[in-house]
C-alpha cells in the first residue's frame, strides 16, 4: 500500500466490548457502546488450548482498572503477573495456559471501594490439524479481491448504525456494498476459474469518515467490519472455500492504524504511537502527525545511512488518518503478535499478506514472523516491499545472510522488480537492450535471493493500474503477461477482474476506478461475469484463456516445483521451458513461446532440441490441438503459445 488520500471529520466510536455488572458473569458478546462505568474490554476475545503461544497476555480496558486486584478460577491456567502503564484505564494480565484443557474460566477484578467484577473467558478447543495447516505455495494461484468492490451478497449490511461512512456506489472512493457473503456466493465461479487461494484486502473494522472501503485503517483489531459481515461470517467463508479447494489469505497491517481506532482517545501508553503531535486525541479525524514517513526504505540497509534518516522512514506516518504504531513498545508488540495468531486460528487461514512490511520496526518483524511460523510451521507469509530493486527485496527474505547481521524470518515477498520489468518488456519496442531481453537478463538477479521461487509474482494489485490498460488495451500482450506470471518459477497472483480485461486510467493513480465493481456482483448489473452475460468478444476470450491456463497449471506439478530454462530472445521471440527436475535433465514438459511480432513467424526448432529432445508433437494448452514439432514452428502473430510436451515424447 502506498500513500492514500484521506480527510476525515467524524468522531470515534468504540466497539467490541464486554458489558459487566457487579458479580454477574458474562461471556464475550456482540459489540456494545463504550461506557467506562459499566464496561470492560478484554482482548484477545478468547484463546485456545494446546497453543504453542501458551503464554497469553490479556489487554483489559476499563475505568481505573489498573487499580484492581486480579484473581482467577481455572483448571490449569495461572496468572503469572500483571502489568500497568501510565494510563490507569489499562491492565495487562499475563496468563500461563500451557497444559490447560479447553474450558471457560473466571477472571475476577476486585477494586477497593468498588463492586467486584467477574468475567468468563473462553479457552477453546483447537480445530483438528490446526497447527499442521498448509500455507499457500507454488502450487497455488492467488486471486486478490477488494471485498467492497467484488460482490454484494447482503445489501442489508451496506450501512450500519455504528459506522460513520454510508454506502454510495456512485462515488469511486466510497463504499459500494461488497461483502463476505458476496465472496461466498462466488466460490463456484472462483473454483471453476482455477483459483486456489483468495487474498482479500483487510476486512477488519475501518470506521473512518472517508475511503473506509479499502480496509487499511483498522479501528478495531478484533472485529470484522459489520458492513462486510461478522467474525463468524469470515470463518464460514474460509471453511466453505476449503470445501472447494480454496484457501484464504488475510491482509494484515502492523505498521499503522486508523485515526478513529478506539485507542486514539485513550492511548495505553505514551509511546504507543510514533511521533504524534499535541494534542493527538482530539476525537476527530484530523489528528496531525509530527512527521510523515520519507518512504526512503533503503535507509534500513544502506551501510552509509544515518539514524535520523532511518527514523524518518520507519516512524513517520503514512497520512494524517493513519497513526504510525511503535512496535518497539513491548506490550504493543505482543498485542500485534497475538492478534495475528488469533485471526489465523479463528479464521482458518492459509496465509498472511503483510502490508507495508519494511515500515514497521525490523526487529519486531522478526519476532512477529517467528511467532506465527512457530505456531504454524507449514504456514506462509508474504510481505509487501514496494521497490524495483531486487537487492532491497532480498534483504527481507528468510535465509538471506545480510552483511549487517540482520536475519529475516519472512518466507516470501511480493516480486515488484520482476512485475515492473514484465510491463516494460511488453510495452516497449524490441531493441538491443529493450523489450523481451529485459525479462531474460533480469532473471539473472535471482542470484541475490535466498529463494526466488518463494516470491509472489503478480500482474497487478489494488495499488497498481490495470494490466490491460497499461498494455495499451492490447489483448495479445495481456495474455502474454498473464502467461508469464502463471508459468514462471514464482508463486502467481492475479487481481480480480484481470480475467475480463477490467480497465483503469494509466496516468498517476486513481484507486477508486482501478478497484471498480466486478461486473455481476450487484443484482442489477447489466454485465455479469458470473452469468456470462454481456461480455465483449475480447473479454470472453480472455476469460476462457485464463480459465484454461489456471486449470492446466493446477495439475502441472512441474510448474509448481520444477526447473526453468530460457533462451536469449531473438527477433522478438522469447522461449522458456519448464521441466520436472530443477536441472532440466529430464527434458522439457512445457514450452512457452512469447512472440511480439505483429505478423506470423516461422521459428526454427533446432536451437531448442537440447530440451525438446526427440519430441515430435505437443498439445496446445489453450486450444487442446496437437501441434507438430518438426524442423519449424509457426507462430500466429503477436501472442503466447503454450505447448505441453507429454512424458512419452
Amino acid at each position: 500500500m502506498r500513500r492514500l488520500h484521506s480527510k476525515f471529520t467524524s468522531t470515534l466510536i468504540a466497539t467490541s466490548l464486554i458489558l459487566l455488572t457487579p458479580v454477574t458473569h458474562h461471556t464475550l458478546a456482540a459489540p456494545l457502546p463504550l461506557n467506562h462505568d459499566t464496561a470492560l474490554r478484554i482482548e484477545p476475545l478468547n484463546w485456545w488450548a494446546d497453543m504453542h503461544h501458551s503464554q497469553l497476555q490479556l489487554m483489559v480496558y476499563g475505568k481505573n482498572i489498573a487499580k484492581a486486584k486480579v484473581s482467577i478460577t481455572a483448571d490449569g491456567v495461572a496468572v503469572k503477573g500483571v502489568e500497568t502503564t501510565e494510563n490507569p484505564n489499562y491492565l495487562f494480565i499475563n496468563l500461563d495456559t500451557q497444559g490447560a484443557k479447553a474450558q471457560t474460566f473466571q477472571l475476577t477484578f476486585d477494586q477497593a471501594g468498588e463492586a467486584q467484577i467477574s468475567v468468563a473467558y473462553d479457552l477453546l478447543k483447537r480445530d483438528k490439524g490446526s497447527a499442521e495447516r498448509l500455507g499457500f505455495s507454488n502450487k497455488d494461484v492467488i486471486y486478490l479481491i477488494t471485498p467492497d468492490r467484488f460482490a454484494n451478497g447482503d445489501p442489508g449490511n451496506d450501512n450500519h448504525p455504528d459506522m460513520i461512512e454510508r454506502a454510495d456506489r456512485s462515488n469511486p472512493g466510497g463504499r459500494h456494498g461488497g461483502d463476505i457473503q458476496g465472496i461466498i456466493n462466488s466460490l463456484d465461479y472462483l473454483a471453476d476459474l482455477g483459483v486456489t487461494q483468495l487474498w482479500i484486502n483487510p476486512l477488519t473494522e475501518n470506521n473512518q469518515g472517508e475511503y473506509s472501503y479499502h480496509g487499511y485503517s483498522v479501528t478495531d483489531h478484533y472485529r470484522i467490519d459489520p458492513r462486510f459481515g461478522s467474525n463468524q461470517d469470515y470463518r464460514q467463508l474460509a471453511l466453505k472455500a476449503q470445501e472447494k479447494g480454496i484457501g484464504v489469505i488475510a491482509d494484515v497491517v502492523v505498521n499503522h492504524i486508523g485515526s478513529n481506532h478506539w485507542w486514539m482517545q485513550d492511548l495505553p501508553t505514551n509511546d504507543w504511537v510514533n511521533r504524534p503531535s499535541s494534542p493527538l486525541a482530539n476525537g476527530k479525524d484530523n489528528a496531525k502527525a509530527l512527521t510523515f514517513t520519507s518512504h526512503r526504505r533503503t535507509t534500513l540497509q544502506d551501510p552509509y545511512s544515518v539514524d535520523k534518516d532511518t527514523q524518518e522512514f520507519t516512524d513517520g506516518w503514512f497520512v494524517e488518518s493513519m497513526p504510525d504504531l511503535n512496535q518497539r513498545q513491548p506490550l504493543l508488540a505482543n498485542y500485534l503478535i497475538q492478534n495475528s495468531i488469533w485471526w489465523v486460528e479463528h479464521g482458518h487461514l492459509s496465509g498472511i499478506r503483510e502490508d507495508t512490511y519494511s515500515y514497521a520496526d525490523k526487529a519486531f518483524l522478526v519476532d512477529w514472523t517467528q511467532a506465527i511460523m512457530a505456531e504454524y510451521p507449514h504456514f506462509n507469509i508474504v510481505g509487501e516491499e514496494w521497490t524495483g530493486n531486487p537487492i532491497t527485496i532480498s534483504y527481507w527474505q528468510k535465509g538471506k545472510n545480510n552483511k549487517d547481521g540482520y536475519r529475516s524470518a519472512l518466507p516470501s515477498l511480493m516480486d515488484f522488480p520482476l512485475y515492473e520489468t514484465l510491463l516494460k518488456a511488453l510495452s516497449e519496442e524490441e531493441g538491443w537492450s529493450e523489450g523481451l531481453i529485459r525479462l531474460y537478463e533480469f532473471l539473472a538477479n535471482d542470484v541475490v535471493y535466498a529463494d526466488p521461487t518463494q516470491l509472489v509474482l503478480f500482474e497487478g494489485n489494488h495499488d497498481t493500474n490495470r494490466l490491460y490498460s497499461l498494455l495499451g488495451d492490447n489483448l495479445a500482450l495481456t495474455k502474454m503477461a498473464l502467461a508469464y506470471v502463471l508459468t514462471s518459477n514464482r508463486i502467481p497472483q492475479i487481481f480480480y477482474g484481470s480475467e475480463i480485461l477490467m480497465q483503469s486510467p494509466t496516468r498517476d493513480r486513481n484507486d477508486g476506478i482501478t478497484r471498480s465493481d466486478f461486473p455481476g456482483g450487484w443484482q442489477d448489473d447489466a454485465i455479469s461475469v458470473f452469468d456470462n452475460k454481456g461480455l465483449s468478444e475480447d473479454q470472453a476470450s480472455m476469460l476462457s484463456f485464463t480459465r484454461s491456463l489456471l486449470n492446466y497449471r493446477k495439475q502441472a506439478g512441474f510448474i509448481h516445483n520444477g526447473g526453468l530454462r530460457h533462451y536469449v530472445p531473438q527477433d522478438g521471440v522469447y522461449v522458456q521451458m519448464r521441466c520436472a527436475k530443477q536441472d532440466c535433465s529430464d527434458k522439457a514438459r512445457l514450452m512457452v513461446v512469447y512472440n511480439k511480432n505483429d505478423k506470423p513467424v516461422t521459428l526454427p526448432l533446432a536451437r531448442y532440441r537440447d530440451l525438446l529432445a526427440s519430441a515430435g508433437s505437443a498439445r496446445d494448452v489453450i486450444s487442446g490441438e496437437t501441434v507438430a514439432l518438426g524442423k519449424t514452428l509457426t507462430l500466429n502473430g503477436q501472442g503466447v503459445t503454450l505447448l505441453a510436451i507429454e512424458e512419452t515424447n
